[in-house]
């Protein structure tokens, strides 16, 4: 089933994040002694000759330990020059920013696969209508007439939009030439169709919009890839095209908090809009993969205390300092970041399952 692909998918690319810490440690000879995917109670673990290595209740990330600090690792000096805190500036920026590493690469490996398994896209088999692979806030003109995400829109006060690739600018004109005017649309949802009045807010350059994504209804075509190169240079493109797309998103989030905060998916929301996707086109999957990968990567790499680039800011610090900040302000940050993460992991959680179209109607 595709909701369990996906759930899949999110697991390995919590593994490969972490063991992009753990590798980038042990290949420098750092003491390590937990590897675990989650956070909270231990639900399995095994014990290696000095790494634990255990699985948690609450599958919101995962985390590798260091004795530096841990109570249970009195056996080894404080003086050894394995331990992580005893390493030069270098040497932990290593490891910490490997995880961010692990999953770039790992993205751009996905995309190799998906070029080279299931070959090069080549056009689209239309189908009527236009697809909403998302409907961008619950305040949308969009949300407000009962659209939902993965609806196809058949067609715009009586005009049939047809299946061509002509149908979404001809439902863009339509959408944008009309605001604050009502506009009947008419929907298929599997196999229901009916009728909805939305009416176009205007934007700052007066044009008309409702708030949704727009896509091609229909499944892709592929065509075998010419050589490896092409295959390499399509990954590559692909990838850099995704990248740029995630930092130029963040950047928007950032400086427009208020219009985009809607946007921000928990992992409910993240397994729901993937098994739509994937359903549609078992090749979608490897995309998708690479696109949570890279987002990982840049979510990772922000300097927020708890995420990876909240610790690179600290040894940044230190190398400008000559030596690091106290650990209780460093450990009080930390732990302060991390319930916060924790917490909004939680109330992301709670929304977007509020928001599934199964928990909406049991409250009809």
């Amino acid at each position: 089933m595709p909701v369990f692909a996906v759930i899949a998918v999110l697991a390995l690319l919590i593994v490969v994040h972490e063991l992009g810490h753990f590798m980038a440690a042990r290949l420098q000879n750092i003491h390590v002694n937990r590897f675990s995917i989650g956070f909270g109670p231990i639900l399995w673990k095994y014990q290696g000759p000095e790494t634990e290595y255990a699985l948690r209740a609450f599958p919101l990330g995962g985390f590798v330990g260091f004795p530096d600090d841990d109570p249970e690792s009195s056996n080894i000096p404080e003086n050894d020059p394995n331990l992580l805190r005893n390493r030069p500036v270098l040497d932990r920026a290593i490891v910490i920013s490997a995880g961010v590493i692990a999953n770039l690469i790992f993205a751009y490996l996905v995309l190799l696969v998906q070029f080279g398994g299931f070959g090069v896209p080549d056009g689209i088999n239309y189908q009527p209508g236009v697809l909403v692979p998302q409907v961008v806030s619950q305040e949308s003109a969009a949300a407000v007439a009962g659209i939902k995400s993965g609806d196809i829109i058949l067609a715009i006060d009586g005009k049939e939009l047809g299946a061509s690739e002509q149908a979404i600018p001809a439902l863009k004109e339509a959408i944008e030439s009309h605001p604050n005017q009502p506009l009947k649309l008419k929907i298929q949802r599997d196999t229901e169709t009916f009728s909805v009045r939305v009416t176009p807010a205007p934007s700052a350059d007066g044009t008309g919009r409702i708030g949704v994504q727009l896509a091609p209804s229909g499944t892709a075509k592929y065509r075998p890839a010419k050589s490896i190169a092409e295959v390499f240079s399509l990954a590559a493109n692909r990838f850099e095209a995704i990248f740029v797309g995630t930092v130029q998103g963040f950047y928007q989030l950032i400086t427009n908090f208020g219009d985009t905060v809607g946007q921000i998916a928990g992992p409910v929301k993240i397994v729901e809009q993937g098994a739509k996707v994937a359903q549609s086109d078992s090749a979608n999957l490897f995309l998708f993969a690479a696109i949570i990968s890279i987002n990982l990567a840049v979510i990772n790499s922000l300097p927020l205390p708890a995420l990876d680039g909240g610790q690179l800011a600290f040894l940044l610090l230190e190398a400008f300092r000559g030596k690091p900040l106290p650990t209780h302000i460093q450990d009080g940050v930390m732990q302060t970041g991390l319930m916060l993460l924790l917490g909004l992991g939680i109330f992301l959680i709670i929304r977007d399952t509020t928001q599934l179209e199964v928990i909406q109607r049991l409250f009809q």
